[in-house]
């Protein structure tokens, strides 16, 4: 943008004598100073809705000056307002979260940016978690707990047989039990038998892998902590 600058003193020609040819204003004179304010104006930004070109840059003073970040005011605002804005709602120790695997650092601008919370989901602080903990396992683990198992038992019933000895009683002869008399006669073992009865027992197997069974429904970002 140009200046104004005055090619011709007019009121110098005031003070020069009669007869004196510079103290005629001549029609040149005038023309190059009508010329000059036109360039000026032409590269002058207009006061309603300007347009600017080139790299504009506010002057110095208070107005100008970076404002702070809760500045809430129309005044214009630099290009360090914005940043010291975003750095801001980014402090250290803030995390950042993208879908992209670009550093935190290029994309803002400002702060030292690590990777942060690699294979893991965030919970809040409190209700027995401290921030930076970390605990938990994607793998479900089987709870203590007991099983209870039921058997059937099927017998389909059987006899004993008894095979009745013989020999004397008292010196007289005799059969199992003394002819009119109740009592017994000498002792008789009973045949050894196979009752067939079988008892069986089985616990079925269910449930399906435990592998990421404890993770919640999710999706994958990329996650950074600014540390500076």
């Amino acid at each position: 943008m140009s200046d104004y600058t005055k090619s011709t003193n007019f009121a110098s020609k005031d003070n020069l004598s009669s007869g004196n040819p510079l103290k005629i204003v001549k029609g040149t004179e005038i023309d190059t100073e009508f010329n000059n304010i036109a360039t000026a104006i032409a590269t002058k930004a207009d006061l309603a809705s300007p347009t600017f070109t080139g790299t504009p840059t506010l002057p110095s003073g208070t107005i100008a000056t970076t404002q702070s970040s809760t500045d809430s005011s129309t005044k214009l605002a630099t290009t360090a307002f914005v940043q010291a804005v975003a750095s801001t709602l980014f402090p250290v120790g803030a995390i950042y979260t993208a879908t992209v695997s670009t550093n935190p650092a290029t994309l803002l601008g400002f702060g030292t940016w690590t990777a942060f919370g690699a294979g893991r989901t965030i919970i809040g602080n409190g209700g027995g978690f401290t921030a930076g903990a970390t605990g938990g396992s994607a793998d479900a683990i089987v709870v203590s707990h007991t099983h209870t198992a039921t058997s059937t038992v099927t017998d389909s019933g059987h006899n004993h047989t008894i095979a009745y000895g013989t020999g004397s009683f008292g010196g007289g002869g005799s059969s199992g039990l003394e002819a009119g008399s109740s009592r017994p006669g000498y002792p008789i073992a009973t045949s050894s038998v196979t009752t067939g009865i079988t008892v069986a027992t089985s616990n079925s197997t269910t449930g399906s892998s435990g592998t990421n069974a404890n993770l919640p429904p999710y999706i994958v970002v990329y996650m950074w902590q600014r540390t500076a």
